[in-house]
This record gives C-alpha cells, sequence and structure tokens, in this order.
C-alpha cells in the first residue's frame, strides 16, 4: 500500500504527476485537507472531480466551497465524460447508452425473475474521464504510454472500505489509498472534520443510483424533493426501451417503481453491500 521513498525534492522515483480523485464526499474531502494540513505527504499536485452531471446539489455545493480560495493549497479540475442523466433519458428512448447497475423484472410463467444490468457507468463517467485528463497533463498520447509509472492517483477508499481497492491496470500509473495507509476509517474521517471545524460532506453518489440503500432514498424523498423528482423520473423514463434489456428495468432492487417501493425498513438487507465491489472506488467517497 506505501509508494517508494520520496527523494529531497518530495518526488518518488519516477513520478511526475500526483493527483487526488475527489468524490467530494466524507473520505475524500478528508483526504484532500488533510493534505492541505500537512498530514499527508507529498503534496498532490491536483485534484480532479469527474462530473456525472447527475449529483445532489448538495454535492456541487459542497465542491464549490473546496474550490474557494484558501480551503486547499492544489486547484481542482472538473472533468466530464458525458451527462448521465440525460444519457439515461434518451436511453429510454431506445437510444445508446452506458448501463448503470440497474435491476430488471422479466416475466416467465406464472412468476417474475429479478435480474441486474452489468455495470459500465463508474468507468464511463469516472474512471476514463479522470484518466484522460491525468494523461493529457502528463503529455501521453495513445501511442505514448510508459512502461513505469509516471502518475500516481490517491483514492479516498477509508480501511473500513479495504475490499474496495483495486490496484491501477495502467503501467504508467499507480495508485495509492492513503487513508488505509493511516488506517482510517468514515468515522475516523469524520472526527478528524470535527475536530478541524470542517463542514460535514454529503453523501457523494449519483442521484438515480441503484446501489442506495431504502434509507438514502427515504432522506432524499423527504430532504431533497427536487432530487426525488429527478430520481423518480429517471426511474420511469428506462422501464422500458433499453437497447439490448429485455423485461422492464427499475432503479429499486426490489423491481418495483420507486415512488411504489416499501422504504420504510430501517437498512435494505444487502444493498449497501453492492458498494463493495464498485468499481475501483471512484464513487461514493
Amino acid at each position: 500500500m506505501g509508494v517508494a521513498s520520496a527523494d529531497a525534492n518530495g518526488r518518488e522515483d519516477g513520478i511526475r504527476l500526483r493527483v487526488l480523485s475527489l468524490g467530494a464526499g466524507v473520505q475524500s474531502t478528508t483526504l484532500a485537507l488533510m493534505a492541505a494540513h500537512g498530514e499527508i505527504a507529498p503534496m498532490p499536485d491536483c485534484a480532479i472531480f469527474a462530473d456525472t452531471g447527475s449529483e445532489p446539489r448538495a454535492v456541487y455545493d459542497h465542491l464549490a466551497w473546496l474550490r474557494s480560495p484558501n480551503v486547499l493549497p492544489f486547484p481542482v479540475h472538473v472533468v466530464r465524460g458525458g451527462d448521465i442523466r440525460a444519457d439515461l433519458l434518451r436511453a429510454g428512448r431506445g437510444e445508446r447508452w452506458a448501463s448503470i447497475p440497474a435491476f430488471t423484472r422479466t416475466v416467465k410463467g406464472a412468476r417474475f425473475e429479478i435480474g441486474m444490468i452489468r455495470r459500465q457507468c463508474t468507468k464511463d463517467y469516472k474512471i476514463v474521464p479522470i484518466r484522460r485528463a491525468v494523461r493529457a497533463r502528463l503529455g501521453l498520447t495513445r501511442r505514448r504510454s510508459p512502461d513505469h509509472a509516471v502518475a500516481e492517483q490517491w483514492i479516498g477508499i477509508s480501511f473500513d472500505e479495504v475490499v474496495r481497492m483495486k490496484p491501477s491496470f495502467e503501467a504508467w500509473q499507480v495508485n495509492r489509498w492513503p487513508l488505509i495507509e493511516a488506517r482510517m476509517t468514515r468515522a475516523d474521517c469524520l472526527r478528524w472534520l470535527t475536530r478541524h471545524d470542517y463542514p460535514v460532506p454529503p453523501k457523494s453518489s449519483c442521484i438515480g443510483c441503484p446501489f442506495h440503500a431504502d434509507a438514502l432514498w427515504r432522506q432524499m424523498r423527504e430532504d431533497d424533493p427536487d432530487a426525488w423528482r429527478d430520481a423518480v423520473a429517471i426511474d420511469r423514463a428506462i422501464r422500458t426501451g433499453l437497447r439490448g434489456i429485455r423485461g422492464e428495468v427499475f432503479l429499486h432492487r426490489s423491481a418495483i417503481a420507486l415512488d411504489e417501493a416499501d422504504l420504510s425498513t430501517s437498512e435494505n438487507a444487502g444493498q449497501l453491500g453492492l458498494w463493495g465491489n464498485e468499481c475501483e472506488g471512484l464513487c461514493g467517497v
């Protein structure tokens, strides 16, 4: 999990760019602010936020605060790989789409079966845009990919989510997880933020993410009616017409319309666990 020792200039051998993947949630915000305090070294060159176009308003407000003067000593760049909300609405009309891990309901005889669509959204809207931005800053083209690490990517996975760690599959880039190195859990991150009088970041995830637990769906319905209406609209739009998908499609794991699903339980057993193998740990942090 560690990295090679730094030289007198604070650079590991061969590393030309150090990037923090910023989701603007609890863990990545703590990671960025700890770096700003000098508690994690060496200082990253920049942070990159991959905007899916469908984060809650509170996340965009928090991101604006992080980018405001005198908060972080390094720049925060915003990149986009598309607008997932607009893409999903078009997908409901049969157009090409980047699949989300939504749930399908297929009628078979006198019963129906619930399935899950293959996840591609994290790659298309998070991983690829960040990778493209890093390569651009390094001056790398498709034909210029070093066979050794020249970039280091910091990912804000905490110690209680160690299962989400994924190695870099690019020879030119190495991943680093400073919170895991420090054995800090999400609760530790919250305590650190409180101790330094920083605001508690909102949950960072797309409004219509099928990985939401019932508790988060309820919170959205009760506290963020605009986001709730948006999620319901997306849920309805994707019901039929998705290319290559049989049956009806739903955001809620019960395969029931979101505005009709039972959200009264304290926790939707197993649903939070869907985050456990989330692609490369770049969502929800």
